[in-house]
């Protein structure tokens, strides 16, 4: 056997195992199984896991950007016609949130923290300065204190509404943002503090919040099923609500929105509890993304979850009390916020029932800007970017005894809007791209297998052709020098 037929044997044999091995590595999936594996054991909230650190401090600045609507003609809007709104903003802050107090229970498989926010101003990322700017808006001590005057008699809230008006106080206020924002002394809650110690006499949208935390949380580590990997066990001791109509609208369902498990497919929903709505939330599918280099898919609220329960009766249990339900686009969160007459919603009332954005002038609901939405790695289930957008409403009505209510149209009316938002920074994202790229690699090495056997079965079908083509020319070679010979034999034989 010669040196060149060793060689296309040896080759073919090199080649055959290769696509065999190869093909029933990427039909068993042994490689794949090997890495979901073990993105389950090592993605967990625990002290040796890799993105414990990343859930305790947070790496990516998170910057929240308050927006209010400015009243121009409240008068107008006193005497029955529409308000007319100019949005003015933003005002960023940027907020601090690392977990603290953090507690492993039950054998490492749950863990009890704590998650205060600490908001710093950014005048660089701002329009104006806070401590300057004046808008007119909603007094809503003053809607509050008309609203649980409701139920009492017409002479009590008469009288009341001769003092409040002996006092200056009127039905929208003029306030510094920082005042609205993170508190003033109001005049009216004062009064009643002298009687009820138990209120507080100091108001703000933010008011207390600065340096506090939304409640004590215990998480799920994700140790025992990795589909649990930071959802919520408890909080503040629960594990549903009360303040809702129904039991599945009181459940605290999914993580609390920092973190998710791997392995996210397009198929599934995605929950998040916010405790500033007071409710859990879903989230689809929306779209493939990327961000910085990295693919992502985009999670969005789709429009079932603020669906009016005539369209969505899942939602029937949101109407508090039973029956008192709002329209499609809002929800009324008076009974987790004293019993203020207070609606939540989408900014600029996005996907919201047109009645609500046409009882007002200035506003303009368009997706780009007032979408909530994460994007996620899915393989790791890392939020790569989030803009998470709620607005803050309330609701004004004619209530007898208040004279400057006597003609206004009943509106939810738009107070602010926040648009919260984070993006993976620089050095986080180039530690994903390089383990994506190498999950990747470890993922296909079958199918680079498979490559290789390929490339050497390309190969051998070369070296077998020419190793066929230099028979073929060794044959002619010899039967044309035979012919030759022949030639010669009978041209001597002639002569």
């Amino acid at each position: 056997m010669t040196r060149r037929s060793c060689a296309i044997y040896a080759t073919g044999i090199v080649c055959a195992h290769l696509l065999i091995v190869g093909i029933a590595l990427l039909v068993a999936q042994v490689f794949q199984t090997m890495i979901e594996s073990r993105l389950k054991q090592e993605i967990t909230l625990t002290e040796k896991s890799q993105v414990f650190e990343g859930w305790k401090n947070p790496p990516p600045p998170v910057y929240m950007e308050y927006y209010f609507f400015n009243v121009t003609n409240p008068e107008e809007f006193l005497a029955g016609g529409k308000a007319s709104l100019k949005q003015i903003g933003p005002y960023t802050y940027r907020e601090y949130r690392p977990r603290e107090n953090i507690t492993f229970l039950e054998n490492g498989t749950k863990l009890y923290a704590l998650n205060p926010k600490t908001f710093v101003f950014v005048p660089e990322k701002s329009a104006g300065n806070p401590e300057v700017d004046i808008i007119q808006t909603v007094n809503i001590p003053f809607v509050a204190v008309m609203n649980e005057l409701n139920s009492y008699s017409f002479i009590l809230r008469t009288l009341v509404s001769m003092y409040m008006k002996s006092l200056g106080i009127e039905l929208f206020m003029s306030r510094t943002v920082h005042e609205v924002l993170w508190g003033f002394k109001d005049p009216l809650l004062t009064k009643i503090h002298s009687m009820k110690p138990e209120v507080d006499e100091y108001f703000g949208l933010m008011w207390k919040k600065n340096g506090t935390h939304e409640g004590e949380f215990v998480f799920h580590t994700g140790e025992e099923n990795y589909l649990d990997f930071g959802k919520i066990d408890t909080w503040n001791g629960l594990r549903e609500m009360s303040w809702w109509s129904s039991n599945q609208s009181n459940m605290i369902n999914g993580t609390d929105g920092a973190v998710f498990h791997p392995l996210i497919n397009r198929n599934e929903l995605l929950y998040i509890f916010a405790a500033d709505l007071c409710r859990s939330i879903h989230l689809a599918y929306v779209k493939d993304v990327e961000v910085k280099g990295i693919q992502a898919f985009r999670f969005a609220p789709p429009n079932d979850v603020l669906m009016s329960p005539k369209d969505n009766p899942a939602n029937e249990g949101f109407c508090v009390p039973a029956g008192d339900c709002l329209g499609t686009g809002v929800l009324k969160v008076s009974v987790c916020r004293e019993g203020a007459p207070i609606v939540v919603s989408f900014p600029h009332f996005y996907q919201a029932d047109p009645k609500y954005i046409n009882a007002v002038e200035g506003l303009n609901p368009n997706k780009e800007e007032h979408e909530t939405y994460l994007d996620l790695q899915p393989t790791t289930g890392v939020p790569i970017r989030a803009c998470k957008r709620a607005q803050l409403n309330i609701i004004l009505k004619r209530v007898q005894g208040f004279p400057k209510t006597k003609f206004i149209n009943e509106t939810i009316f738009p107070i602010m809007f926040v648009n919260e938002t984070a993006t993976i920074d620089d050095d986080s994202a180039a530690q994903m791209r390089t383990m994506l790229l190498i999950v990747t690699l470890v993922s296909n090495f079958p199918l680079l297998i498979v490559g290789l056997g390929v490339i050497l079965l390309m190969i051998l079908v070369v070296l077998f052709c020419r190793n066929r083509q230099k028979k073929v020319r060794n044959c002619m070679s010899v039967f044309l020098s035979k012919m030759l010979q022949s030639d010669k034999g009978n041209t001597w034989i002639q002569k």
